[in-house]
C-alpha cells in the first residue's frame, strides 16, 4: 500500500526527482570541498553554493548573494539570530504565543543566562495580532521582535508587513521565522522591513533535510555560534569579518546544498501563486469534508481566512497519539500528533493537556488522497462507537 504522507509541515515529501538527482550528481562528480582549495573540483563545489545563495536571495527580495548564511536547517538560523545579536541584560525582546520553540527555547535561554526580558502577544486564532497591542509593549529598551510569518500547528498566517513597519519606524531589529511560509507565500524582505530572515530548505523549497539558512540584512552584526576555519584567512587567530564566511565554520553540506539549488528550480518552474493555490484548494477541501463529520474538533482559523495547508484536529474522546498510531500502522497514513514544539500555542487554543492530530498538505498531495483520509476517520470512529 502507498503511504499517504500528510506531514508536509515538518518536511515535504517527495521531493522532485531533480532534487536527488542533483544531491547524487554532487557526490560524484565534484564531491570535493568547497572553498578550500583551488583545483577545479573544489571551485566547482563552491560555484554552486554560491549559485543558491544567488538563487535564495532573488527568491526573498534580498539584494546581496553574500548576506544569504547557510545552516543545518531554520532552528540553526534562529538561534544564530537569537543568540548572536548580543543582546544583553535589561534588553527587551516581544515575540508572539505562537512561536516554534526554536525561537522561544533560544529566548528563554538568553532570559535565564543574560537577563533579557521577553514579551509574549497574544494572537487570536486568525493569526491577527494588534498593531496598538504591539506599540503599548515596545519600550526603549526593546532591541528585537521575533515572529513566526505562518503557525505550524493552525496555519494562521501573521500580519508581518505590519510588523515589519511598525520595527523599521521605531528603529528595532525584526526576525522573522519563514519555516513554514518558504516556498509557499511570496516574501520581499525589503519590502516587509525584515532585517533577518530564519528559512528552512526542506519544506517548501522542496530540497533535502539538513538545509536552511538566514538571510541577514547588511549592517547587521552578529557574534557567530560556531568558530574555525573558513578557507581563508588562515593566518588569523580570529574569525573573518565578511559575511557568509564568518557564520560557515567547517564543511558545508554541498551535496544537499545542490538539492536545495534544484528544489528552488522547481518551485520557480511550479510559482508561489500556482503552489499556494493548491494547497490552498486541498485545505478547503480536507475542512469542508471535516466539517460534516460528528465529533471531530478542528482548530485554526475561520473558514473566509486565508491560511497555510495545516490543519489541526482531535477525534474527541480519544487520544491523539493513539489515533496517529492507528493511521500510520493500518492506514498506512502519515501525520503528526503530539504539541509540535508550540506549546504557548497549544495553550491559548486550550489543547495543551493531549495536543492535537495535525494533516499538512503539501504540493504532491491530491484530493483523492483526502478523500481517502476522511473515510478512514468514519471508520475509526465507528470502530469507537462499536
Amino acid at each position: 500500500m502507498t503511504i499517504i504522507y500528510f506531514d508536509q509541515a515538518a518536511s515535504s515529501f517527495p521531493k522532485p526527482p531533480s532534487v536527488a538527482l542533483a544531491v547524487a550528481k554532487a557526490i560524484n562528480e565534484y564531491g570535493a570541498n568547497p572553498g578550500r582549495g583551488g583545483h577545479q573540483l573544489a571551485n566547482k563545489a563552491a560555484s554552486i553554493i554560491y549559485e543558491t545563495r544567488v538563487k535564495v536571495a532573488n527568491l526573498f527580495g534580498e539584494r546581496d548573494p553574500n548576506n544569504v548564511i547557510f545552516c543545518q536547517n531554520t532552528t540553526h538560523a534562529l538561534n544564530q539570530a537569537i543568540k548572536g545579536l548580543g543582546l544583553k541584560k535589561g534588553d527587551h525582546v516581544i515575540s508572539t504565543t505562537y512561536e516554534h520553540n526554536s525561537v522561544r527555547r533560544p529566548l528563554e535561554f538568553l532570559k535565564r543566562e543574560v537577563g533579557i526580558t521577553i514579551t509574549y502577544l497574544e494572537s487570536d486564532h486568525n493569526g491577527g495580532i494588534d498593531k496598538e497591542q504591539l506599540l503599548k509593549e515596545i519600550t526603549p529598551e526593546t532591541r528585537l521582535v521575533v515572529s513566526s510569518h505562518g503557525s505550524n500547528l493552525t496555519g494562521a498566517i501573521f500580519p508581518v508587513e505590519m510588523i515589519g513597519l511598525v520595527c523599521f519606524e521605531k528603529g528595532i531589529t525584526f526576525l522573522v521565522d519563514a519555516a513554514q511560509t518558504a516556498g509557499v507565500i511570496p516574501i520581499d524582505m525589503e519590502k516587509m522591513h525584515i532585517d533577518m530572515l530564519a528559512f528552512p530548505g526542506h519544506k517548501g523549497l522542496l530540497g533535502p533535510q539538513g538545509t536552511g539558512g538566514l538571510i541577514v540584512k547588511k549592517g547587521i552584526e552578529l557574534v557567530p555560534l560556531i568558530h574555525g576555519g573558513t578557507g581563508s584567512q588562515s593566518e588569523s587567530e580570529d574569525q573573518p569579518n565578511e559575511t557568509p564566511y564568518r557564520y560557515e565554520s567547517g564543511t558545508l553540506n554541498t551535496p544537499a546544498i545542490a538539492g536545495l539549488s534544484a528544489g528552488i528550480d522547481e518551485v520557480n518552474k511550479v510559482g508561489l501563486e500556482n503552489i499556494y493555490k493548491h494547497e490552498s484548494r486541498l485545505t478547503k477541501y480536507a475542512l469542508d469534508k471535516l466539517e460534516t463529520l460528528e465529533g471531530v474538533t478542528v482548530f485554526g482559523p475561520d473558514s473566509h481566512k486565508e491560511r497555510l495547508a495545516v490543519i489541526p484536529f482531535v477525534i474527541d474522546g480519544t487520544d491523539v497519539q493513539e489515533i496517529a498510531m492507528i493511521f500510520d500502522q493500518h492506514y498506512q497514513v502519515a501525520l503528526r500528533a503530539g504539541l509540535h514544539c508550540t506549546p504557548l500555542a497549544h495553550q491559548t487554543l486550550g489543547t495543551l493537556a493531549g495536543g492535537t492530530l495535525r494533516a499538512s498538505f503539501g504540493l504532491y498531495n491530491t484530493v483523492e488522497e483526502i478523500d481517502s483520509w476522511i473515510e478512514m476517520i468514519k471508520e475509526i470512529k465507528e470502530g469507537l462507537v462499536g
